[in-house]
């Protein structure tokens, strides 16, 4: 049995969600600017918004863009991780993903419980 968040594939993942006050532009608007990408990629950071452009930190961590929507989700690597951020518009679409994902994991063990 793996450990809770190690995948065969993609190595380990977690997944943090928070609730903000702000509109969804705001949010995109600072978490995509110069202070937002300092605070969760590190001082210096700037982004080409396009798939396989690279960056680097003042730190020397680099990476490079592996997805971009704009005013959605920012998806890098980080080191030798994968960072994404997501903004959603409500609290509400964050629970229907939350059940939907649910309902499709409860089915994928009800499969493997059910006989052959």
């Amino acid at each position: 049995m793996a450990a809770t968040g190690l995948t065969q594939d993609a190595g380990w993942e977690i997944g943090v969600s928070r609730t903000l006050a702000q509109p969804p532009d705001t949010v995109w608007e600072f978490i995509s600017g110069p202070r937002g990408l300092a605070l969760w990629l590190g001082a210096g950071a700037r982004l080409t918004p396009e798939r396989g452009a690279p960056y680097t930190t003042d730190a020397g961590i680099g990476g490079e863009v592996r997805g971009y929507r704009p005013r959605e989700r920012i998806r890098v690597t980080y080191g030798d991780t994968t960072v994404q951020v997501t903004v959603s518009a409500a609290a509400g679409e964050r629970e229907r993903r939350r059940e939907h994902w649910r309902r499709v994991l409860d089915r994928v063990a009800d499969a493997l419980d059910a006989p052959a």
